[in-house]
């Protein structure tokens, strides 16, 4: 008989004009991996910041261990062995990687007076030695890509040695050797007695890890269920409740003559080598490749984000210099970037803010002063037709989950109507229905003529969205495919065609 590590039930908790979590319970036992699954908004993550301190419930009971409890704060949580790995990476971008990972904790002198910092690097080398994690415990965290500082919150919550670990979306920025990493050290904890909640919006990891799914909708628990005795059919269904968007392959014949953006001979130290590519109108032109093969830096590259070594860029034909961000939004290019929370939202501003921030001149009245009406107007357009989960154009962005976040930063690009638009990894984090909404928004944008450069390392979204397909790897460009020559192991092959 497995013992019970966790036991919620009835919990509430409500936020300025949110019930966030409705009569919710949720049940852990030790040394399984249990699924927790919803759209976002559902109140999955809210359910476990409950659970780890970082919300305080509003009613209902929490049981761990078989003993009441009460969770003040993310101290009392640690000292309950519980632990959380947040979908929002939450690092210190100018500490090291050994520094985050033990800081409050770290060892000192044999005085007592100084960090030792020799010892604080030894114990983060072990814990990476454990992992098989190839990483220097002195690099600093603004030093590393989106992925290995997500591996570095998975070290840093498996360093308190925890019995319950929760994980919220552990692996969506992972690569597929990464990923296979994180699973072996899910099923040593399991086999260990560790228990694990597993948040994911990917439905082939669940069928692939967990023992058990709960199903979550619209802030209420749905149902639980034995993974092994339900499909993911099933378990769509049960979180969405709605028919999901689907459409056959996209074909060329539908885009237009024109080209509207053309790269030539793009190159960035070893992170870029020689790009050269063109992007037609009412196109979405599909990037695709391993973690580090240079697709994020070529977009930032084309949008002034990043300073390029040489290399040329054309807009409908006329070369044109990009300095800088301002410059691409004034030529009509829009960036959505992989990392919405440090470069595509304003978290502590309101939902018409964050829309309308990069417009405002478009707002202005002849005097100089902001129209507040057309603002709100425009926001709420945006919040109706991209069904963005929140009470109000005033409320704060950070009190929506991540896909509203998401859809924020897009609506953000479509006020400002740029004709080019690169979207960066759009679905990162997103859950199923979130996701069928936005490739349904991206392939009614290329219908209008908008055209756009999607960056994905889901290849079946590549196959699903584009009309072409670029394959990078270490910086190149090694294939440029029509989707009806494409397939998912032919994508793989060109990424990994590695230079002789």
């Amino acid at each position: 008989m497995q013992k019970t590590l966790v036991t919620m039930q009835g919990i509430e908790k409500h936020f300025p004009g949110v019930h966030a979590l409705n009569q919710c319970k949720f049940e852990l036992l030790a040394g399984e991996v249990h699924a927790l699954v919803g759209e976002n908004g559902a109140g999955k993550s809210t359910l476990m910041k409950v659970l780890t301190g970082v919300y305080q419930k509003d009613a209902g009971q929490i049981y761990v261990k078989g003993k009441e409890v009460e969770i003040p704060n993310t101290k009392a949580a640690q000292n309950m062995g519980i632990s959380i790995i947040h979908q929002e990476l939450n690092l210190m971008p100018d500490l090291t990687v050994a520094q985050n990972i033990f800081i409050g904790r770290e060892p000192l002198s044999k005085f007592g007076l100084f960090l030792d910092e020799k010892r604080l690097n030894d114990q983060a080398q072990r814990l990476f030695d454990s992992m098989n994690l190839q990483m220097d415990p002195r690099t600093q965290i603004s030093e590393l890509t989106v992925a290995k500082q997500q591996m570095v919150e998975i070290a840093k919550a498996l360093s308190f040695q925890s019995e319950i670990l929760i994980m919220d979306e552990p692996t969506a920025a992972l690569t597929d050797a990464e990923i296979n990493d994180l699973f072996r050290i899910v099923n040593q904890l399991r086999d260990k007695g560790v228990g694990i909640v597993y948040i994911s919006h990917r439905m082939e990891e669940l069928k692939r890890l967990t023992n058990r799914v709960t199903v979550m909708r619209d802030s209420c628990y749905i149902d639980t269920l034995q993974t092994n005795d339900v499909s993911i059919d099933q378990i769509i269904s049960l979180m969405v409740g709605r028919v999901i968007f689907n459409e056959a392959k996209p074909s060329s014949d539908k885009v237009g003559t024109e080209t509207v953006l053309e790269v030539k001979n793009l190159n960035k130290g070893a992170a870029i080598k020689n790009v050269s590519f063109h992007l037609k109108k009412g196109e979405i032109l599909g990037f695709a490749g391993l973690m580090g093969a240079g697709r994020t830096e070529v977009a930032r590259a084309i949008f002034g984000a990043d300073r390029m070594d040489s290399g040329e860029v054309f807009i409908k034909g006329k070369k044109v210099r990009i300095k800088d961000p301002h410059d691409a939004v004034r030529l009509g290019i829009g960036y959505l970037s992989e990392d919405r929370k440090r470069f595509g939202i304003l978290v502590g501003m309101d939902v018409k803010t964050n829309i309308a921030i990069t417009s405002f001149k478009k707002f202005m009245t002849f005097t100089g002063w902001m129209n507040k009406g057309k603002i709100q107007s425009k926001a709420e357009h945006y919040v109706d037709a991209l069904k963005i989960k929140t009470p109000s154009v005033h409320q704060l962005v950070k009190f929506l989950s991540g896909g509203n976040q998401q859809k924020v930063v897009i609506s953000k690009w479509l006020t400002q109507d740029c004709e080019i638009l690169i979207f960066d990894e759009p679905t990162r984090g997103i859950d199923i229905g979130a996701k069928s909404e936005i490739y349904k928004l991206l392939n009614e944008l290329a219908e209008q003529g908008k055209s756009i450069i999607m960056i994905s390392s889901e290849l079946p979204e590549i196959l699903r969205l584009s009309h072409r397909i670029i394959t990078m790897c270490e910086g190149r460009i090694t294939s440029v495919l029509a989707n009806s020559e494409a397939s998912q192991e032919l994508i793989m092959k060109y990424a990994t065609m590695r230079a002789d």
